[in-house]
């Protein structure tokens, strides 16, 4: 059966010889690497990667177009691309998709490719943008979308081009409202299809750990993201301290295991008794009033991510505000020995004692913190604000860690090994 690869082109020279060329000339860059001139050779690799992918792009879609597919006894050709190359067929239907799409005789993006200005990332960025346009729009203006599209591409990653790409209809829209309402309900949309997917799985390891694997919203992804990555950046001890104050140099260097570590903090500090209250953590999100009220405009999340003006306006109804009230109604503080455990006004009167964990150069703020008697409570200690010392996560489990020895001093508490 006659390939594609062995069609004659008019230079006679075969495309399956071409191919040959191309990986003898590989063969010739891979024995020749050095740090010589190291940026422009990755950057004309890229561009040589681009080209390939684009050749492989137009390949596909020449098999589609003359049903090479039927002929292999495949059901479609996503199918066959698959068979070729070993990959999974959601990704192999996803780039006969594109391919068909770089096809097509007025496309922009396609020549853009195979020159490789820009990228298959870039092109099904863009290829994705045009055909969410208004439908009311004509054959010359979505080129003219596609066409500011592409010049953006050459510039921007493919993720700063996917934010960009929500706002191309501004290319022929002049109405600034009508270009909030596109934006915003592309965003809808892609918030609607990320809910259906999805999902969260756990695996129980049988030997101490659990693995699990999720996929949520960007929106709720980036959330986590930032609570972690909050969580793990304080100091816990001065500069200079000694490993029992500050813990292993390992653990805080593998930023891994220490995200890790701070999810286990955070699970264990989910408000079990009212799991369907307000989080402590805190997102956010840059919007005008009126898209409180009825104007259809996406929010901006403080990393760099959008929300519907649908979202803006759920998250709304559980945002508030709450104050500190001096002198008002009057709340127990002081409970003796008839309660083992303070109490969250107490807590709030502790806050305007505390702005971070009580242990010594200990950055991680209050609101991490759990509240720990000075006194033990075991020991005869009273559930009293002044018998209160507000530790992290990590401090306190030191504290009552029989291998470390701890003193309250006037800079907060300090650890030490015991010998």
């Amino acid at each position: 059966m006659t390939t594609l690869l062995d069609r004659q082109p008019k230079t006679g020279l075969s495309a399956a010889g071409a191919l040959g060329q191309v990986h003898t000339a590989i063969a010739v860059l891979a024995d020749s690497v050095t740090s010589a001139g190291a940026g422009d050779l990755v950057a004309g690799c890229e561009r040589a990667i681009r080209r390939m992918e684009a050749i492989k792009l137009r390949l596909i879609a020449a098999a589609d177009r003359d049903g090479v597919a039927a002929d292999s006894g495949l059901a479609s050709t996503g199918a066959w691309v698959a068979r070729q190359v070993n990959a999974d067929q959601a990704g192999a239907a996803r780039a006969v998709r594109l391919a068909t799409a770089l096809d097509h005789p007025s496309s922009v993006a396609g020549p853009a490719v195979a020159d490789g200005s820009i990228s298959t990332e870039h092109a099904a960025v863009v290829v994705r943008a045009v055909e969410s346009l208004p439908s009311g729009l004509s054959d010359a203006q979505r080129r003219t979308v596609e066409h500011s599209l592409v010049e953006k591409a050459r510039s921007l990653s493919p993720d700063a081009l996917r934010r960009a790409a929500r706002r191309a209809v501004a290319a022929v829209e002049p109405d600034e409202e009508a270009v909030d309402a596109h934006e915003d309900a592309l965003v809808a949309d892609e918030e609607e299809r990320a809910r259906q997917r999805t999902k969260l799985t756990l695996h129980d390891n049988a030997d101490g750990t659990v693995t699990g694997h999720f996929t949520v919203p960007s929106l709720h992804g980036h959330l986590l993201r930032k609570v972690l990555d909050t969580m793990t950046a304080p100091r816990r001890a001065p500069l200079g301290a000694s490993a029992a104050q500050v813990g292993d140099r390992a653990d805080r260097l593998d930023w891994d295991r220490a995200r890790g570590l701070a999810f286990c903090e955070l699970i264990e500090h989910l408000p079990t008794d009212r799991l369907h209250g307000k989080t402590a953590a805190t997102i956010v999100i840059t919007f005008d009033e009126e898209s409180l009220r009825d104007r259809s405009k996406a929010g901006r999340l403080d990393t760099g991510e959008s929300v519907s003006a649908g979202e803006v306006r759920r998250m709304a109804c559980g945002a508030g505000l709450v104050p500190v009230v001096l002198g008002g109604s009057s709340l127990p503080l002081d409970l003796g020995r008839s309660q083992r455990l303070f109490t969250e006004a107490q807590r709030t009167a502790l806050a305007t004692r505390h702005s971070t964990c009580g242990a010594d150069g200990c950055e991680r703020p209050f609101a991490w913190t759990e509240l720990h008697h000075r006194q033990p409570w075991s020991a005869a200690g009273r559930t009293d604000l002044d018998n209160a010392v507000p530790l992290c996560h990590f401090h306190h489990r030191r504290v009552h860690d029989p291998h470390f020895t701890h003193d309250f001093g006037p800079d907060g508490v300090t650890f030490h090994r015991r010998t």
